[in-house]
């Protein structure tokens, strides 16, 4: 019971960050930083006493045990303790109160990086804090041990259903995949899922996965992929599948997990992992799968465990309300706080030459510390750049600094990564043997005018868009290595892609034309400073001369705290409008499926392509669960704009109705209806065009794709894409060539004949007026291959890789499950290759180059005399092909019957 008396300790931390003394030491700790981090000098920073009475402070922060306000004086505690050590690096006092402010708050990690020998100060509290490092160790991994907060969320991951959220550092997914490890090892029978928000990141997660269950054998040496039959799985048309007798553990986009689940019904799921949760909120058109997914789920008989995990939300509870039957969820929710790292922000502001360092823990007037006021004009960000690479080449690789630059497009970074390129190429390549060999492999798979085939070999990169997954993985990891330095990154840096940074350069305050959200934005900041590989990063918020973003719009969205979050399908101004809800119910009372846009009197669209989306596709997840009568989150929500009459009504104008609403929800009923009557025509009916001598055949692509048209009424859904008759008969191009199997250096090449043929009209800047293509020119070379790489991920591998899927699901169920054996177009897409080698070595874990390679280099596939069964030889690992050679090393640990005697026949091949 609370008695209304304060403890000693309560009394001090109530009001420790008030206080005057601590706020002007902590501010001079920054300012010393931030003259230390120019390389500027800051002379005698602290008298002995005020350098013993910030670490006093520290100390005491350390120790908060404050209700509501304990993470944020740890944190700061930290925040003084790893600058103080960065400081004076070899002060006893300091490293002494550095490794007691580490230990108080439970950053063991933190304690390495410091090298710090430190010990607690009497038997007593060394035996707690052994205790203590007991309770943290991972099962999983002995040897290492979780945060406080980790061990907390992964104690819950148990529960039936449980969302936790915490700070872009704090490993998140780490947490899940200890969990599977652990379950795995102990030799449990199960099947997991991993939902990640892109395609680009399922490589990412899959070849961690492997790694822990993989890379780790036991007594015997067998590892507990083997040992315990499991295999990693990242797609509905992976061969694995197949072997009942296995167990999986499957990592997919919510696409990829909706369209398995659809395929296959009686699929068991033990655990649900939804990584990035937060997508469930906000105005997202892939939002609707998620729901779908967890919709299909909550369903079953035997429900599988849910769990969600988000960045930095204060409410993560929110997403449990899609169980159905949790009403309040806190106690199935955790919101962490406490951050292992530290992110020291600077204001550069490029119009003045102001460069200052921000206090978050000061007011907002004085929140500001000045640090230096350049006076030389044109100085830029490529300077600050130059001058961290130039102190780079006077390190060893592991003590490099590397730095990511934010741009909010995928033009402006590509310009900027080639500009600082061309900046730094004076002093030559890097002479590094990785490097030169990355660069000639993307001269060789992509094309040899690439920017980044050069620019990899002076330690520059760029990560953006479409990309062979083994070069990207590549890249990746040569820049956690510290071969690579600088990494130029769009959007695609929120999506989760973990990169290690020690300098993050935000040059923008939006994600494409939007402001970012106060979620988003931290995300960013987040992405610097990875308790892996550093305790702090510095975060630069610069405003370019040319930008309209001020430093003021970041202190702004600095000031801002992270607002409690909704549902995408809740009614929220800023997501799915009322008005919207209302105006989807009003036509399905009507009975029919076919939602337009929202346009007002003159006929202009009232939502952006993104809204427009998301509300169509909840809004045929409405009309199926009214029909089939399930009681879902996305009914309950529209509930205020549909009575029971209305529902009944509904239903009945669908019951008889020869095509209902499914679970497929990337087309809507009248889609699907016209697509059914296409395909039973009696005069020329909707098929795949035959191939001929095994290829595609562009005027039938043309027309294939003319009739899709018609049928999924592209010219409304996909207004902007493919309802272009002149854009789809590029598409068409490049769907051939992907199709036939083409190389991307193939496809680069052709598209560059065609504009050397076709100069004019080429878009050198889209918002522009179109001018002349210059076949000298390698800035247009970029542009093309850009453009090129940009329809491969978002129209080919997306859009028409689900319309081929539904059109290749409806044709079966007409014509019957053998009609597509010869000729399945979603499959000659998925896989980029009509070959049914090239197309199983994909489906046993190959990317598609590798794939390639291996189909061109026959003497690496035999065949067993006895039974028939084709394999790959052992000495495919030793071939000359970087990137086989790496997937090889996974492969052979998530699928060992492929090199050994496992069941590996591609059937007939070409």
């Amino acid at each position: 019971m609370n008695t209304g008396k304060r403890t000693l300790g309560s009394a001090i931390f109530a009001e420790i960050e008030n206080n005057d003394y601590l706020g002007k030491l902590y501010a001079r700790l920054l300012q010393g930083y931030g003259m230390h981090a120019f390389n500027m000098d800051q002379g005698e920073l602290f008298t002995n006493k005020e350098k013993a009475d910030i670490l006093r402070f520290a100390d005491i922060l350390s120790k908060s045990n404050d209700p509501e306000k304990s993470d944020g004086h740890k944190i700061w505690a930290q925040e003084i303790a790893i600058l103080m050590n960065e400081l004076y690096p070899d002060d006893a006092l300091v490293k002494a109160y550095a490794g007691n402010v580490l230990s108080s708050v439970g950053n063991h990690k933190g304690l390495e990086l410091v090298n710090n020998a430190y010990s607690e100060p009497n038997a007593l509290e060394e035996i707690f804090a052994q205790f203590r490092s007991d309770y943290l160790s991972i099962p999983a991994e002995p040897g290492e041990r979780f945060f406080g907060e980790q061990k907390i969320a992964y104690d819950h991951l148990t529960d039936e259903c449980f969302s936790y959220s915490a700070p872009t550092s704090m490993g998140k997914s780490f947490i899940m995949r200890m969990f599977i490890k652990d379950e795995i090892m102990k030799g449990a029978q199960k099947n997991y899922a991993l939902i990640v928000p892109t395609k680009a990141l399922i490589n990412e997660v899959r070849t961690k996965v492997i790694d822990d269950l993989g890379g780790e054998k036991n007594t015997e040496g067998i590892n507990y992929l083997s040992l315990h039959n499991y295999s990693v799985v990242t797609a509905a048309s992976d061969i694995a599948l197949e072997d009942d007798s296995r167990n999986f553990i499957l990592v997919m986009t919510p696409e990829r997990l909706l369209y398995l689940l659809i395929a296959r019904p009686h699929f068991d799921l033990d655990y649900l992992f939804i990584d990035e949760a937060h997508k469930l909120s906000g105005k997202n058109s892939r939002a609707p799968f998620y729901y779908k997914v967890v919709d299909k789920l909550v369903h079953r008989e035997k429900k599988p465990h849910f769990i969600f995990a988000s960045p930095n939300i204060p409410n993560p509870q929110v997403y449990l309300r899609l169980m159905l039957n949790v009403e309040n969820g806190d106690e199935e929710a955790l919101a962490i706080t406490y951050s292992p790292v530290v992110q020291i922000k600077f204001l550069v502001d490029l119009k003045t030459g102001q460069i200052e360092v921000y206090n978050e823990h000061a007011t907002r007037d004085k929140s500001r510390i000045l640090l230096v006021n350049v006076k030389q004009s044109g100085i830029g960000v490529n300077d600050f750049l130059l001058a961290i690479e130039t102190q780079n080449q006077k390190l060893p690789k592991e003590r490099r600094k590397q730095s990511i630059v934010y741009y909010n497009g995928r033009d402006k970074a590509v310009n900027a990564a080639h500009a600082f390129f061309e900046l730094v190429k004076p002093n030559g390549p890097r002479n590094d043997p990785l490097l030169e060999s990355l660069a000639k492999d993307i001269q060789e798979e992509v094309h040899q005018w690439y920017y980044l085939a050069e620019m990899v070999r002076y330690g520059i990169a760029y990560h953006i868009g479409y990309l062979p997954a083994s070069i990207r993985a590549r890249i990746e990891e040569l820049f956690k290595s510290g071969n690579i330095t600088v990494m130029f990154c769009t959007s695609t840096l929120l999506e989760g892609v973990n990169l290690p940074a020690d300098n993050l350069f935000i040059m923008e305050n939006k994600i494409f034309l939007s402001e970012m959200n106060a979620i988003d934005f931290r995300n960013l900041i987040g992405r610097v400073g990875r308790i892996s590989f550093n305790l702090y990063g510095n975060v630069y918020f610069v405003a370019e001369r040319n930008s309209k973003v001020t430093t003021d719009d970041y202190v702004r969205m600095l000031g801002q705290t992270i607002p409690e979050q909704s549902l995408s399908i809740s009614t929220d101004p800023k997501v799915l409008k009322k008005v919207e809800k209302q105006y989807v119910a009003d036509i399905l009372k009507t009975g029919k499926s076919e939602i337009p846009k929202r346009v007002n009197d003159k006929g202009e669209s009232l939502q952006s392509e993104e809204s427009y989306e998301m509300m169509r596709r909840f809004a045929t997840i409405l009309q199926g669960d009214i029909v089939h009568d399930r009681d879902t989150l996305v009914r309950r929500e529209f509930s205020e704009f549909l009575t029971p009459a209305d529902e009944e009504h509904i239903r009945e104008t669908f019951k008889d109705a020869e095509v209902k609403p499914d679970d497929d929800i990337n087309t809507s009923v009248d889609q699907t209806r016209k697509l059914i009557a296409a395909i039973r025509k009696e005069s020329d009916p909707l098929h795949y065009p035959e191939l001929v001598n095994g290829k595609t055949s562009y005027p039938d692509v043309v027309r294939f794709l003319d009739e899709l048209a018609e049928v999924f009424n592209w010219e409304e859904y996909e207004a902007s894409s493919l309802g272009k008759k002149t854009l789809r008969s590029w598409y068409a191009v490049i769907l051939c060539q992907w199709m036939d199997g083409g190389g991307l250096k193939y496809i680069m090449d052709r598209a560059l004949d065609y504009h050397e043929k076709n100069p004019y009209p080429f878009w050198i800047n889209k918002h522009g007026a179109p001018g002349m293509y210059d076949p000298r020119s390698q800035e247009h070379h970029n542009i093309v291959f850009g453009d090129t790489l940009e329809v491969i991920e978002n129209i080919i591998l997306y859009s028409l890789s689900n319309y081929f899927l539904r059109f290749s699901n409806e044709y079966r169920k007409i014509k019957g499950d053998e009609a597509l054996n010869r000729n399945n177009w979603y499959e000659y897409v998925e896989f980029g290759t009509t070959n049914p080698l090239t197309i199983l070595l994909q489906r046993s874990g190959f990317s598609r180059e590798a794939a390639r390679y291996i189909k061109e280099h026959r003497e690496y596939v035999i065949r067993d005399g006895s039974t028939g069964q084709l394999k790959l030889s052992p000495a495919l690992a030793e071939c000359n092909n970087t990137d086989v050679r790496n997937e090889i090393v996974y492969i052979r640990q998530n699928s060992p019957e492929i090199f050994e005697n496992g069941n590996f026949d591609e059937g007939q091949t070409q």
